[in-house]
C-alpha cells in the first residue's frame, strides 16, 4: 500500500510517512524483480487471491489518485514488467485531497481524467476510493451506494473500461458497508488492516503491507517477504 511516491515536502509536519521516494519505489520494485516475483494490479490478482493459480505475485496498490504515480510510479512499474491499481477518488479528478489538505497544511494534485487515462493506457488500472473519500461507516444507506456505485459509475465514464476493485477510504468499514461494496458490483476490496492477503481470505475484507517513507530496503523486504506483518496485524 502505497500514497505519494515523491519527496516528502520541506515543512511537512504530519503523515510524512505516506511518502516514499521515486528513489526508493524503484529499489524496491527492483528487489521484487530480483528475487522472482511480478508485481500485479488487483484485477490481475484476483485469480491468485480465488486460489485458482499460484505463483510469486506481490500486489501493487496506490491510493487517491496523485499526479506524481503516474509521473514517478509508472516509468518503474513498466521497467519491470508490473501492474498496479491505483484507486482513485472520483469527485476529486484533476483537483486536490480535500479530505485532509487542511490537516496536512497542503494540496497534493491528483490526476486528471486525461492522466487518468494514461495510467490506464499504460497498462495499469484503476479502482474505486469512493466520490469524496468519506468514512463510510458514518454513512447512511443513500449516501453509500452514492459513494461507492457512484465512484464506479463515475470512473468507468472517465475510462470507458470496467472499474472492479475497491478500497475503503481510511480503512473504515464495518459488515454493511462490505455488503454495499459487493451489491455494488466490485470484486474485491482493500483494507488498511496489517497483513499479507492469502488465497481463501474475504475478498471484500483484504488486508494490506503499508510501505512508509522511513522504510529502508531492509524493512521493505521485512514486510514484503515475511510474516511480520501477519504477526503485527
Amino acid at each position: 500500500m502505497y500514497h505519494n511516491i515523491a519527496q516528502a515536502p520541506r515543512g511537512l509536519r504530519r503523515w510524512r510517512s505516506l511518502y516514499v521516494s521515486p528513489s526508493a519505489f524503484a529499489r524496491q520494485m527492483w528487489l521484487l524483480k530480483r528475487l522472482g516475483y511480478t508485481g500485479l494490479s488487483m484485477a490481475d490478482a484476483m485469480p491468485y487471491l480465488r486460489g485458482e493459480k499460484h505463483g510469486r505475485i506481490a500486489v501493487v496498490t496506490l491510493d487517491d489518485g496523485y499526479v506524481d504515480n503516474l509521473e514517478a510510479a509508472l516509468p518503474v512499474l513498466q521497467r519491470y514488467g508490473f501492474t498496479a491499481t491505483c484507486y482513485v477518488v472520483s469527485g476529486s479528478i484533476g483537483r486536490h485531497n480535500d479530505w485532509d489538505a487542511d490537516k496536512l497544511g497542503i494540496q497534493k494534485p491528483l490526476m486528471t481524467s486525461t492522466q487518468l487515462r494514461a495510467w490506464h493506457a499504460g497498462g495499469m488500472e484503476i479502482g474505486a476510493h469512493t466520490r469524496s473519500h468519506p468514512r463510510l461507516t458514518q454513512c447512511n444507506d443513500a449516501q453509500l451506494r452514492d459513494e461507492i456505485a457512484g465512484s464506479k459509475a463515475d470512473l468507468e465514464d472517465h475510462l470507458g473500461a470496467p472499474v472492479t476493485q475497491f478500497c475503503y477510504p481510511y480503512g473504515d468499514m464495518n459488515d454493511r458497508v462490505a455488503k454495499a461494496t459487493y451489491a455494488a458490483g466490485y470484486d474485491a476490496a482493500t483494507t488498511t488492516h496489517r497483513g499479507r492477503a492469502a488465497a481463501g481470505m474475504d475478498l471484500w475484507r483484504l488486508p494490506r503491507v503499508q510501505i512508509a517513507r522511513h522504510h529502508a530496503l531492509p524493512q521493505f523486504a521485512l514486510r514484503a517477504f515475511t510474516n511480520y506483518e501477519n504477526r503485527r496485524a
